[in-house]
């Protein structure tokens, strides 16, 4: 009869500390993803290192990923998330990852070959991409992991208070979003494509600022 009593109230509560666990994992994941982003800016803007098609292609990707967890961010700062909107934000993530961590895999295999010194800087001794691709799968196992746990997790009531973190998840994403938005405009110009090479910001040469 004590046992009785007892499991049908453990439930929601556990089920409560796990909606949660999951709210602030997706606030986790998005400033993760964007602060990686920030990373690459940081070599393209101070080191002076221009990325390169592919690595363009990684940061959308990465901010997709991003995106994804900021609609269950979104979600719950009005006090729930649903099933369908971990679905939907996860799904989005995961879609992203996964193609991300081709785009990833194929720039790393570019330059995989004995002696070719690879593309941009070294981080603790690997290049940006090969660090995205390790980021990129490392993502897709986490989002298998959440999403098992989601059943469980939706329709949890979260504190108002998680609003202000939400908004503050959601206000970096969006700058950092819009930077990159004018980072590439900058460096791609009124062309269609980039340069597989790109040595400088094409917009300032064909708006004639520099010859």
């Amino acid at each position: 009869m004590a046992m009785n009593s007892i499991l049908p109230d453990a439930a929601p509560i556990a089920g409560g500390v796990l909606g949660r666990v999951q709210y602030w994992f997706a606030c986790f994941f998005a400033v993760g993803w964007t602060g990686v982003v920030c990373g690459g800016l940081y070599y393209q803007f101070v080191e002076w290192e221009y990325p390169c098609p592919l690595c363009i292609v990684q940061r959308m990707f990465m901010l997709l990923a991003a995106i994804g967890a900021g609609v269950i961010v979104r979600r719950g700062m009005d006090g729930t998330v649903s099933g369908r909107d971990y679905m939907m934000g996860w799904g989005l993530s995961l879609v992203a990852v996964m193609a991300g961590s081709f785009a990833s895999w194929r720039q790393t295999m570019l330059h995989i070959l004995p002696g070719d010194k690879g593309y941009g800087s070294e981080v603790f001794g690997l290049h940006l991409y090969v660090w995205a691709w390790i980021l990129f799968s490392a993502s897709v196992v986490a989002i298998g992991i959440v999403l098992a746990f989601a059943h469980s997790t939706a329709d949890r009531a979260l504190p108002p208070s998680y609003r202000l973190p939400g908004q503050l998840v959601l206000g970096f994403l969006g700058v950092v979003i819009a930077i990159n938005v004018v980072a590439v405009f900058f460096e791609e110009g009124f062309h269609w494509f980039l340069p597989d090479d790109p040595t400088r910001y094409e917009l300032l040469y064909d708006l004639g600022i520099l010859d």
